[in-house]
């Protein structure tokens, strides 16, 4: 982990940081007491940068880290565009972009700073992540897409100690 984090602060990108999946499974991991596993289709690196929000950039900032890791798994989004995948009104800030995201535990990032000190972004906090409990954002109101995702997912066959909350209509 300390390895991929070093390759995103080599990129130089402002408010980056590795996400969602990547750490989320790897505390799932350890809280489960499995030894790492490699379950995530992605590596997700979220930056913000109003500057340049081009697709070509993240595509060639992929291909980077790629190149160096041998990895192909990388995918890199700049949140300064998302919203407009999303249909939303544009974020502030990488930390504002993960408020959106669709589960509390998956709007973490993490980022090794110029000190080698980990840093964490978590705009809805860390206790849902360690006490196992998966739930709806409150700033993401697609109810129906949040159920189908987490049922899609499998993770409690995964990692049966989780306590997945079903979204109600537009509420967690």
């Amino acid at each position: 982990m300390i390895q991929d984090l070093q390759h995103v602060r080599s990129l130089h990108l402002p408010q980056c940081y590795i996400g969602a999946g990547y750490v989320r499974n790897y505390i799932w991991d350890e809280l489960h007491g499995y030894d790492h596993r490699e379950l995530h289709d992605d590596i997700d690196v979220v930056y913000y940068d109003a500057e340049d929000i081009s697709e070509d950039r993240d595509t060639m900032l992929e291909k980077e880290l790629q190149q160096v890791t041998g990895n192909p798994k990388w995918s890199v989004k700049n949140q300064a565009r998302m919203h407009l995948r999303n249909h939303a009104k544009p974020y502030k800030s990488t930390e504002d972009a993960f408020r959106y995201w669709p589960e509390i535990v998956t709007a973490i990032g993490v980022q090794l700073d110029e000190q080698d000190n980990i840093r964490i972004c978590a705009p809805h906090g860390l206790e849902d992540l360690y006490r196992l409990i998966v739930r709806k954002s409150p700033f993401f109101m697609d109810a129906d897409y949040y159920n189908q995702r987490v049922e899609k997912k499998c993770w409690q066959q995964r990692w049966p100690k989780l306590n997945i909350i079903i979204a109600q209509g537009g509420e967690a």
